[in-house]
């Protein structure tokens, strides 16, 4: 293939790895000499809290990408730069006389308006801006109705992303064989510690690994009990999920790697591949969702919803910081609070209960929660979080029915049956019996005391009855049906 570019720099973004990367693959087949770069985006990093496990996640994850590239040609390497994208990405394809940028898309409406003044700035002096398909195995309008619309309803959406895909769309660029056009002059720019940058000290799981090789770690792991995943995902206290989550949002395992190990065992077969391949699957149906109607984004997907009205004041701020502490009285959602504020992860279960629970049972706009997990959640991805919400206020495409609310007793009752994962972040609930674990309030005083559990002190009464918060719902919600409008196709 003749060289299309003398030079070309690849902006690396959420895709923190040399293995099955788009771009990469793209430029190295473009260009005769090609450099890597990792902006430390000032605009984002400042609206961050100093003690962010992310920043601690992407540090580590630059740390093995560029021990990568040096890898793939020794020589090569890294650059990190800080700053604006629109200022320091054209800065440095002037500095290293680069004629085109490569990126994966980020589809975020952030990053779009970014993107769109990083590509006017680079055509000021001719420098090309190329994107590509990265992040999803489908995007955009690549899974569209036959009436050629964006599908709002995810069984016919993922009926339809079956039957398109194949061996095509899941196997992996080549990189290792175009290694020799990575440039072996670049800029030497160590990456910076987290104090550097202005963060403080916070510490990771070790479960999680670091970069690409902490990811392959836990997908070997997966890999050897995928085929249960079906029957354990929902059980906090098992080990269900993958746990790639965090990686898949920072790119340092590739999706078409994942859906591809999924895929082929679900078409063997194996029950436990085919729910998670579902769930990879949703995963392209919330990003095709925020890519048609990026007003989901901060509005609720379905106008009629708009006309709820949620707690406010002093009284549903008091409610809102004992969701976000963990102290509601429900051990189940406490828990899970509690393990989201501690390592900045939730189990998928918990998530949708502790969602329920805050919009149906305290009766809070779930933007307060979105913006909670936002904040909090090391695998925080835009579209799904959105999406994953709005699921659970009703609000959202192919939502639960408003009129379904999550009772947070039942729910711990059949997912946490012995209260496993409860006594994990409530020790002090531990002399409970399985029977009132998951409802405490219901014990009998002489209960009580042989635990050595004194409500109120030791752990706090229920901020709400299940019961009359569910009238309450039924009530607030009653105005969706007068508005109700047809469901997008």
């Amino acid at each position: 293939m003749k060289d299309r570019y003398d030079c070309a720099l690849v902006w690396f973004r959420r895709d923190l790895r040399v293995q099955d990367q788009a771009a990469l693959y793209h430029a190295l087949r473009s260009a005769r000499r090609v450099y890597c770069v990792f902006l430390l985006d000032r605009h984002i990093l400042e609206a961050l809290p100093r003690q962010d496990r992310r920043v601690l996640f992407i540090l580590q994850a630059l740390q093995s990408l560029d021990g990568q590239l040096k890898a793939l040609r020794p020589g090569s390497g890294l650059i990190v730069r800080q700053g604006l994208a629109a200022q320091e990405i054209p800065r440095l394809a002037a500095e290293l006389g680069a004629q085109a940028v490569f990126c994966n898309h980020d589809d975020e409406p952030a990053a779009l308006a970014r993107d769109a003044e990083v590509a006017q700035q680079l055509a000021s002096f001719a420098c090309a801006f190329k994107s590509y398909k990265d992040h999803v195995i489908f995007e955009r309008s690549e899974v569209l109705t036959a009436k050629n619309r964006p599908y709002g309803v995810f069984t016919p959406y993922k009926n339809a992303w079956l039957r398109k895909v194949d061996e095509f769309y899941l196997r992996a660029y080549p990189v290792e064989r175009h290694a020799q056009a990575l440039a072996t002059d670049a800029p030497s720019t160590p990456i910076p510690s987290l104090a550097e940058i202005g963060f403080e000290a916070v510490e990771l799981s070790p479960q999680l690994g670091r970069g690409c090789e902490g990811a392959e770690t836990l997908l070997d792991d997966f890999l050897d009990r995928i085929d249960r995943y079906d029957s354990t995902r929902d059980f906090p206290a098992l080990k269900g999920p993958s746990y790639l989550s965090v990686h898949l949002r920072f790119g340092s395992i590739s999706i078409r790697r994942l859906a591809r190990e999924a895929w082929q065992r679900a078409q063997g077969g194996d029950r436990g591949a085919e729910v998670w391949l579902s769930e990879l699957i949703w995963r392209d149906f919330y990003h095709q969702l925020m890519h048609h109607h990026p007003h989901a984004m901060t509005r609720a997907f379905r106008p009629e919803y708009e006309a709820i009205q949620w707690e406010s004041g002093p009284a549903a701020d008091t409610l809102f910081a004992a969701w976000c502490e963990g102290r509601t009285g429900y051990p189940l959602v406490d828990a899970a609070m509690l393990q989201l504020n501690q390592s900045g992860y939730m189990h998928n279960r918990l998530r949708m209960v502790a969602a329920s629970f805050l919009v149906k049972d305290l009766g809070i706009d779930w933007r307060r929660g979105e913006a909670y997990f936002a904040e909090k959640l090391l695998d925080f991805d835009l579209a799904a979080n959105n999406g994953g919400w709005q699921w659970a206020s009703s609000s959202g495409c192919d939502a639960q029915p408003w009129f379904r609310i999550f009772n947070p007793v039942t729910q711990s009752e059949k997912f946490d049956p012995e209260g496993r994962f409860i006594k994990r972040y409530l020790p002090q609930l531990a002399g409970l019996p399985p029977k009132l674990i998951h409802a405490p309030w219901l014990a009998k005083p002489l209960a009580l005391q042989a635990c050595g559990l004194a409500l109120g002190h030791d752990y706090p009464a229920p901020i709400v009855d299940h019961a009359e918060a569910r009238a309450r719902t039924l009530a607030r919600y009653a105005v969706v049906k007068s508005r109700a409008l047809p469901a997008p196709a």
